[in-house]
């Protein structure tokens, strides 16, 4: 029995010590890791574009068929609906080489609330760090073109290790009538961060890393209806290829932040708009 303090000691020690290794674990975004990457959002973006386009698909859960009605039933009672999606290109898989692309899809529906108030809540980039805490640490708008904006975002996630990214993004809002509304918001610098919040903080080089975001593309879609507001969020992001030997670490949280980030946005996102 007196042993159990000093194997738990053990324990730590050796967990932490492959912890480090994870972080000391530099992964290199490749020429074409990107170039799939880019691919895949071309392809992804003419299906969107067609969506947009089209009243009758502008909202995903309206295009699954005998499915449909019990859908916007689970979304009127409160819950959350996510997917995970995947865009071919002629048919065939978009594979990244020494990369994972990561494709999720997510709507909820807020009673009572508008377009305009969605859209006022996701375009007030200065207050998304106080909203969207932990998941966003620090956030300002940078520059603003009219219904284009320039926006900075400091991202944290945690899911065994922990890692604080600095990132940039262009956001593009585009009003197609009074109920219907769609954003498009593109990272243009993603850096992690070393030694966060300490005297020593500073950025790695671009894709020279550890690897668990490099890329990350959301596409926003409001429509006002139903006595409410329906919000519907895609994602698509790239991580690093999970490294031989050290999937328990790396691969929960490639594999897992994905979908539990766009989960926590929505969900906040309705939480926030329900009380106003």
């Amino acid at each position: 029995m007196k042993a159990a303090p000093a194997c738990r000691r053990v324990g730590l020690a050796m967990g932490l010590t492959v912890t480090l290794g994870v972080h000391a674990s530099t992964a290199e975004l490749k020429p074409a890791t990107v170039a799939a990457f880019e691919r895949y959002v071309r392809a992804t973006e003419a299906r969107v574009a067609g969506e947009v386009a089209d009243e009758r698909r502008f909202l995903y859960v309206d295009t699954l068929g005998e499915t449909t009605r019990a859908r916007l039933a689970e979304l009127a009672a409160g819950r959350l609906v996510i997917e995970r999606l995947r865009t071919l290109e002629k048919g065939e898989p978009i594979e990244a080489p020494d990369g994972l692309i990561h494709h999720w899809l997510g709507v909820v529906f807020v009673p009572g609330g508008t377009a305009a108030a969605a859209v006022d809540l996701l375009r007030d980039y200065d207050r998304h760090a106080a909203i969207y805490r932990p998941a966003i640490e620090r956030s300002r708008l940078l520059e603003q073109s009219g219904d284009t904006y320039q926006i900075f975002l400091r991202f944290f996630m945690k899911k065994v290790i922990a890692v604080t990214v600095n990132s940039e993004h262009t956001a593009r809002f585009t009003r197609i009538d009074s109920r219907r509304t769609y954003s498009r918001v593109v990272s243009t610098r993603v850096q992690e961060v070393e030694h966060p919040g300490t005297p020593s903080e500073q950025e790695l080089p671009v894709g020279n890393d550890s690897g668990y975001l490099w890329r990350i593309n959301s596409y926003w879609r409001f429509l006002e209806r139903d006595g409410g507001v329906y919000l519907q969020c895609e994602s698509i992001s790239l991580t690093r290829a999970i490294p031989f030997g050290l999937g328990w670490a790396v691969g929960p949280f490639v594999t897992s932040i994905p979908r539990e980030s766009l989960t926590f946005t929505l969900e906040t996102t309705r939480s926030v708009l329900a009380k106003k």
